[in-house]
This record gives C-alpha cells, structure tokens and sequence, in this order.
C-alpha cells in the first residue's frame, strides 16, 4: 500500500479499486497533472473510471489536505501529493513549474512573520518567469 493510501485509510475513506487507481496516478505524476491529466492516466488503467469520479475524488484529496490544488495562473487547476514542502517557479513561456528548495528563504519568511509578531503556520510562494536568454 502507498503512503498515500496509507493516509486515506487512516483518514477513513473507503478504497476502492478507482480510488486506488488515482492515487497510484497522483503518486507517479513527476509533473503537477490537471484533472483531464488524471483522468487520461488513470482511464489507461481502469477505463470504467469517469470524469465525475476523479474531480469527486481530488476536491475530496484536498479537503483532507492530502493533495495540495494549484491554480499557476493558467485557468485550470493542478494537483500534487502534499509529501514535502518546496516552492514553484513557472516559466511563462512553456508552463513548465520547477519545484525548489531554499534554506535561505525558509529563514527569511520565519523572521519576517516573527518581526511582525506572528508565528507562521502556513504559505504558500510560486515565482513566475521566463528564461533569460543564454549569454
């Protein structure tokens, strides 16, 4: 059993065979996939899966914060397993979204909250940009 169904059980929620299903595809998505993502993925491997079955299931994810809901400006949303905390960079020329980490920066946002007398609990930071040209 994965770690995220292993979270879902936990939670309560009942696994059935499409459930499963998504959530393996949540777990080996190396990209942040939209829902129509989701559900070409998952329809490869049960194509009894619907459209209906896989918004119910990540509106569901994200209300028990299991998956975290990205919007990157694009119209539409994208979805990721919330395992480990980093930050997002999209290029607005291609959409790609490049996750990063900074200890830096971690420091910086737990000053910042602290010197204005608040502790943080939570935030969220996506940076877009485009390439600069190859000097």
């Amino acid at each position: 059993m994965s770690s995220l169904e292993q979270r879902c059980a936990k939670a309560g929620l009942k696994m059935t065979g499409q459930r499963r299903v998504i959530l393996k595809v949540l777990g080996e998505a190396s990209d942040h996939p939209s829902v129509e993502d989701v559900y070409d993925r998952a329809k490869e491997v049960d194509d009894s899966i619907s459209i209906a079955t896989v918004y119910r299931t990540l509106s569901l994810l994200d209300e028990l914060d299991m998956v975290i809901r990205h919007e990157f400006q694009e119209g539409y949303s994208r979805y990721e397993v919330n395992d480990e905390h980093h930050h997002h960079l999209i290029d607005l020329d291609t959409g790609k979204v490049v996750e990063f980490q900074n200890d830096e920066l971690e420091a910086l946002k737990e000053k910042i909250a602290r010197d204005l007398g608040y502790e943080l609990i939570d935030h969220r930071l996506e940076l877009y940009g485009k390439k600069l040209p190859k000097s």
